[in-house]
């Protein structure tokens, strides 16, 4: 791989900086189109949980100077600016005093983990079931098999959770049925903690993987089919080149280009496909996070959430732009 040219990493810097500015203006300016003051809201779950609230104008006055929601629109908006960079997103309604990024930062690496395994697993079993759909060895058994089990792509991934924990939980009783980990379990870098959360993280990930790896197989086909005629794969027959080297190297190696694409901007997808999936398992990641705030109105989390994702998704499209040289030699920066 030659050096990454000067003018091609800042053109590539700039576009990340500003799509990331641009999501973070729309993040702010949403919210504000309602009619909800998050000040209310908290004024009005007091009041719930403890009946009427004494000197209530006084607490609302207060709250509100506490959320900065008495300064002007402008100062709000380059306040929230400067704080986003360091990513702070204030103080939690629902959770206060508890800053966003504490949230956040103690559901992020549940999610992370769910969502790599379950990704990676996705990425790989779906784009080698779409290329065998098309390679003309397979076994017709395989490609009358793979275009059946896709038929689980159509169930949201919602009803594949409940059907998963009756199978698996309620009736096999191999996986618990919600939670992250044991409850006699003590987090930590122990063995007993390790294999706790790949059990209990085992059935949410299936349930992502089992309505997904369909997205993969389909667009893998398409590409297959016209790598398939191009005549270095022609060329490399001609050579007497194994077969199952052929498929590796000339069919697969050329056509998963643009997966890798769809491989970056599906991590943001995946994140918020997985609200109601770690929902339903009581799995304390961000799509859990994200779900308790729309139904608790908690707009700071709600923008806290939206902007990892919208900034995990724009990190994740920087660095293939970087390394596609690497996985097709084919391709050079602008000015290599």
């Amino acid at each position: 791989m030659t050096k990454i040219p000067t003018s091609y990493l800042m053109n590539r810097a700039f576009t990340l900086v500003l799509t990331v500015f641009i999501a973070a203006t729309l993040i702010w300016i949403i919210p504000r189109l309602s009619p909800v003051d998050p000040a209310e809201i908290m004024l009005s779950r007091m009041a719930a949980g403890g009946g009427a609230v004494a000197n209530s104008d006084q607490i609302l006055a207060q709250l509100q100077e506490n959320f900065g929601l008495n300064d002007p629109l402008i100062v709000q908006y380059f306040k929230y600016l400067l704080n986003v960079v360091t990513l702070d997103f204030g103080l939690s309604t629902a959770n206060f005093p508890t800053p966003v990024s504490e949230l956040i930062g103690q559901a992020l690496p549940w999610t992370l983990g769910l969502m790599i395994l379950s990704l990676i697993i996705t990425f790989i079993i779906g784009n080698l079931l779409g290329a065998l759909m098309v390679w003309e060895h397979t076994p017709k058994l395989w490609k009358v098999a793979i275009p059946a089990a896709m038929v689980f792509t159509s169930i949201p991934p919602i009803l594949s959770a409940l059907l998963l924990m009756w199978i698996f939980s309620a009736n096999l009783g191999w996986f618990p049925l919600t939670g992250s980990y044991g409850l006699l379990v003590e987090p930590g870098w122990s063995w007993d903690f390790i294999v706790s959360v790949l059990h209990h993280g085992f059935l949410p990930a299936l349930s992502i993987v089992v309505v997904t790896f369909g997205f993969w197989a389909l667009g893998m086909r398409g590409l297959m089919i016209t790598v398939q005629g191009e005549d270095y794969t022609t060329l490399a027959k001609a050579k007497g080149l194994k077969n199952r080297y052929i498929l590796y190297r000339y069919m697969i190696r050329n056509a998963i280009l643009p997966q890798i694409t769809a491989f970056a901007l599906k991590i943001g997808l995946l994140i918020a496909g997985q609200v109601l999936v770690e929902r339903i398992f009581a799995y304390n990641g961000m799509g859990k996070l994200l779900y308790d705030a729309i139904l608790n109105q908690d707009f700071p989390v709600i923008q806290g959430v939206s902007y990892v994702i919208i900034l995990m998704t724009a990190l994740s499209v920087f660095v293939v732009d970087l390394i596609y040289p690497l996985i097709d030699p084919r391709i050079r920066h602008e000015g290599s």
